[in-house]
């Protein structure tokens, strides 16, 4: 109740602390973009955090792209051919060139996807590649790949930002430190902790940039992140404020408000090494312990929906029929009873177990982690919440360092992904099986996925797997997001993607 009613306190006060606040402006022609921490890698082929993949998708190409419906466009690939189901014949556009005036080529395409499969790359997408029986460069202009076995997700594959070969094989692991890529915008200055200022590329292939700068400030607090929002020295943040701002960007004539469904994930995540954790039981009293409607509601302001598991409903292999965990504390608590964790007290305050719960220092995740501490004290499950910035929590999570942690999966297109995060053979460093989940049925079934290029098989196989991880679970499913975009309304042309990426950033305008 204290918290609730300091934050109200905050939410009062909060108007007449940002009129009274001296307007700082903008560079001219530029869109500065907060967001929460630094990217964690700006190298294509080891970066998996999202404020890395949104600044990428800026600076690189790939031989393709999705579009804001998922579709798969031409990028620097001005065609492909698949003359068999394990060939595919890429042919490059004419004239593209990477920041540094370098010309792209098929070596630079082969150079890329070759290092990512070196194992002393130690890229984290890894398995995307590994069908790759070989690449053939016939000309600077062409490049054929060759599979191993028929591949249904190679194409999303080949969205890989490409490196230019000459310069990444010279910097060495040093590469991210100063990106050079071939996209509509380059990195000119990296300032970790504070900013990444990113100017138009105006020989970018695909047309110049409207804007001439696009820069993202780290702003860690959603407060004052939004505060700057007012003051008119960050004019655009996509899920970014807090949500109980809502009503006062309504209010601020110099705002506005794009929302959308998303196909972002939010989970628990369980590390089923854990003696407490791997009993299923025990997982499933947790499931049953949290009240996703409430926190949806109070915490998340209804911008977003109940989720079955990562797929959102808007994804072609969507299944909905899968075991769900509605709230249910009784039943919670025979579980634990049935796993060996007693009430030790009756009505009495010992929690009949204790876990660690890691979060990183965002304002809504640390709330999210107080509710769900809340919700599992009243069935008897203690929680030590935990919360870290963003480099050491991230690090505990890939190291298995952990308990329990909530993240978020963004920009989930592709149904693939199972294989990156549930795969045996995709522990870290390689993939993202940091809860390490073992299961040979969903071995076999994300393999025969891969493999599988009729869509209506695949959309049976996925139900499949949505079956089984639903029953096991390996996560235990939050919701999906809606995507909250505040911006000036100065800004024009910006168009909201499900998957939260900024491409459309290069056909932005400045009133």
């Amino acid at each position: 109740m204290i918290h609730r009613l300091t934050f109200a306190c905050l939410l009062i006060t909060l108007p007449l602390f940002a009129a009274g606040c001296q307007t700082e402006g903008l560079p001219p022609n530029a869109v500065v973009i907060g967001i929460e921490s630094d990217p964690t890698n700006l190298d294509p082929r080891l970066a998996t955090d999202a404020n890395s993949a949104r600044i990428l998708g800026l600076v690189f190409s790939g031989l393709v792209r999705q579009d804001e419906r998922g579709l798969i466009r031409p990028d620097l690939a001005a065609r492909w051919e698949n003359p068999n189901p394990r060939t595919y014949l890429f042919h490059l556009k004419e004239g593209v060139r990477f920041h540094d005036g370098a010309p792209v080529t098929a070596g630079d395409v082969r150079f890329t996807i070759e290092s990512i499969l070196d194992p002393a790359t130690g890229s984290p997408h890894r398995s995307t590649f590994e069908k790759i029986e070989r690449i053939e460069t016939p000309n600077t202009a062409t490049v054929r790949f060759v599979l191993k076995e028929p591949f249904a997700p190679f194409l999303l594959g080949m969205t890989m930002g490409i490196v230019p070969a000459a310069l990444a094989a010279a910097q060495g692991e040093t590469f991210g430190q100063q990106p050079v890529g071939s996209g509509p915008f380059r990195l000119i200055e990296r300032t970790p902790g504070e900013r990444y200022l990113l100017r138009a590329n105006p020989d970018y292939f695909g047309g110049a940039p409207r804007l001439d700068q696009v820069i993202f400030r780290v702003i860690p607090d959603n407060t004052v992140r939004f505060l700057e929002m007012r003051k008119g020295t960050v004019n655009l943040v996509i899920n970014g404020i807090e949500l109980d701002y809502i009503p006062l960007v309504n209010q601020d004539p110099n705002l506005q408000l794009v929302a959308g469904p998303g196909v972002n994930y939010s989970y628990i995540g369980l590390n089923l090494t854990d003696p407490i954790l791997k009993q299923r039981d025990v997982r499933e009293a947790i499931a049953h312990a949290v009240d996703r409607e409430a926190i949806i509601r109070y915490l998340l302001k209804d911008k977003g929906h109940p989720a079955s598991g990562l797929l959102s409903s808007l994804n072609w292999a969507y299944q909905g029929n899968v075991q769900t965990y509605a709230y249910d504390p009784e039943r919670s608590k025979m579980l634990l009873d049935r796993a060996g964790f007693p009430d030790p007290d009756g009505e009495g305050p010992a929690p009949r177990l204790t876990l660690t719960y890691k979060t990183s220092q965002n304002e809504l995740r640390k709330r999210i982690g107080a509710a769900l501490q809340q919700q599992l004290k009243t069935v008897g499950i203690g929680i030590r919440l935990r919360s870290y910035e963003w480099g050491t929590f991230y690090g505990d999570i890939k190291s298995g360092n952990f308990q329990l942690y909530t993240l978020s999966w963004v920009g989930i297109t592709e149904p693939d992904i199972y294989h990156y995060i549930f795969h045996s053979q995709n522990v870290p460093p390689k993939g993202a099986n940091r809860g390490r989940y073992i299961n040979p049925e969903i071995d076999r079934l994300v393999d025969e996925g891969r493999r599988t290029l009729d869509l209506r098989v695949r959309k049976r196989i996925y139900a499949r797997v949505q079956e089984r991880l639903a029953r096991d679970l390996p996560y235990i499913s939050l919701w999906h997001y809606d995507n909250v975009v505040v911006m000036r309304k100065n800004v024009h042309g910006f168009v909201l993607d499900p998957s939260g990426d900024l491409f459309s950033l290069k056909d932005v305008w400045i009133e």
